[in-house]
């Protein structure tokens, strides 16, 4: 790779991730922020969304693929679950998402 006009060797490359996935933890997100507030998530303890994931993990174990309150896809619940989960580490341990 050419480092001679952009020195990104070695850097996360997030067009990996996949488009529809960003968008799903948008969706959730977005939800969130119209039911509540915008990031008020962060005033939440952690354990309280550790049971939120599992919840929405063990709904979709059982074949349920979407939430009925939010009409989005559970796993992309639990995926923001997780987020909150490791924000709130990051925290902690001063090690960054």
């Amino acid at each position: 790779m050419d480092q001679t006009f952009k020195f990104d060797a070695g850097k996360t490359q997030l067009r990996l991730i996949e488009p529809d996935f960003i968008e799903a933890l948008g969706k959730v997100l977005t939800f969130g922020a119209t039911k509540y507030s915008v990031n008020s998530w962060k005033r939440i303890e952690p354990e309280r969304y550790h049971d939120a994931m599992l919840r929405h993990i063990l709904a979709w174990q059982k074949g349920e693929k979407v939430d009925k309150e939010s009409g989005l896809h559970h796993l992309a619940h639990a995926a923001v679950n997780i987020m909150f989960i490791m924000y709130t580490e990051s925290l902690e341990y001063e090690h960054p998402i």
